[in-house]
């Protein structure tokens, strides 16, 4: 298949992953992205060893040596007594175990990287500013419309533009994402402004009956990313930039262990977010011709296993690895839908379900032996560059 014009529909994560792998399978594909520019969002991202070996595969291990962090081991802990009722052991232990390193590295750091070797790979093949409207398709042409009036037709439209996917909602008729009845938090710390006892462990989570708070190190320790979780039925207000006062966060998570309070005490007031957390049923097919669905867009996931963007990028590579070995589009996109569909939609169901180990009303009765994660359910043996297609 050569000369395929392929589109892909949103620059995060996914978009990024799905464009480089079929760049290094031979494409050219043009991303489409809806920001004027690919800006620094604050937050955190967990690539376990599934992810970084998609990663690197796509060439970028050196940008994962130089700018992610490595924890040497992460907990459960009890929100008040600060009790660790569950241990894992990380760094060399996991590569140990899975081949590649478990890392947790700022988004923007990550973003930038996969970025600057796209546009290194093919200078014209990232179109900001450019939001998606409709499409139309026909003869084995996809037509996509822009809001600033530009028309162009492709042979493959790949849409990776979240759980909201406006593509998602033109090829299927479906019910819009479910508020789940979480709200989430993030903000970033500088550890200078923290004791030692409370960045460590390095990395963990904070269990209280219908809350959980996470915290890790990023940007090589000089920042800790957290992300908390609250049930609170009723505010429902989508989107990763919504301001939140200091004062609220205090009221939530001010009197837990000083692990947790203290972190809270030294976040700066002006840069404080929170969201609502929005769920989707799994589908029973991705593809509509020469349309198909990636990450997010196709399984988005909720945040309780922290394999969202993990998911997204073993999408990217298979994507790319499929068009490659397939005789036609029709068959690449039957190659990436029956490699991924089933292994994507279990961990939506698993992140689903995981909610309810770390929201439990009786925290001190974790067990570790007793419940499912990410190690126990092979996730992290997964090779996205290796798996048959």
């Amino acid at each position: 298949m050569e000369n395929i014009n392929i589109a892909i529909i949103g620059g995060g994560m996914s978009g990024m992953a799905a464009a480089l792998s079929l760049q290094k399978n031979g494409f050219k594909p043009n991303v489409y992205e809806q920001a004027p520019e690919l800006t620094e969002l604050g937050a955190g991202l967990t690539i376990s060893p599934n992810s970084t070996h998609g990663l690197e595969y796509l060439g970028l291990k050196e940008s994962l040596s130089a700018y992610a962090d490595i924890p040497s081991d992460q907990a459960i802990f009890h929100y008040n007594t600060g009790e660790i009722l569950g241990k894992r052991m990380r760094g060399e232990e996991t590569r140990d175990l899975y081949g590649a390193y478990y890392y947790q590295i700022h988004r923007a750091d990550l973003q930038r990287e996969m970025s600057n070797l796209l546009v290194r790979n093919d200078p014209n093949c990232l179109f900001l500013n450019h939001s998606f409207v409709d499409l139309k398709q026909e003869n084995k042409k996809v037509e996509v419309l822009f809001t600033n009036n530009v028309r162009k037709s492709f042979d493959v439209v790949i849409a990776a533009d979240g759980i909201r996917s406006s593509v998602r909602s033109k090829i299927f008729d479906e019910e819009k994402p479910q508020y789940t009845g979480n709200i989430a938090y993030r903000g970033l710390v500088k550890t200078d402004k923290l004791s030692k006892d409370t960045v460590t462990p390095p990395s963990g989570v904070a269990i209280a009956p219908k809350k959980a708070f996470a915290r890790y190190l990023i940007r090589k320790g000089n920042l800790v990313n957290f992300v908390a979780f609250v049930q609170r039925p009723g505010w429902n207000e989508e989107g990763w930039n919504i301001r939140v006062t200091h004062d609220e966060l205090m009221s939530e998570f001010g009197d837990w262990h000083p692990r947790i309070s203290d972190l809270i005490k030294a976040a700066p007031k002006e840069n404080l977010f929170k969201w609502a957390l929005y769920d989707r049923d799994p589908l029973d097919k991705w593809t509509v011709g020469n349309i198909t669905l990636l990450g997010d867009a196709a399984h988005p996931m909720l945040p309780f296993m922290g394999m969202g963007a993990a998911m997204g990028i073993e999408d990217g590579v298979i994507i790319g690895r499929a068009f490659r070995e397939a005789n036609n589009i029709n068959d690449a996109l039957k190659k990436y839908e029956n490699a991924r569909k089933d292994r994507a939609n279990f961990v939506l169901l698993k992140s689903r379900s995981t909610r309810d180990r770390f929201q439990s009303d009786s925290p001190e009765k974790y067990d570790e032996s007793k419940v499912e994660n990410e190690e126990s359910l092979g996730l992290f043996n997964y090779k996205p560059h290796e798996v048959q297609i």
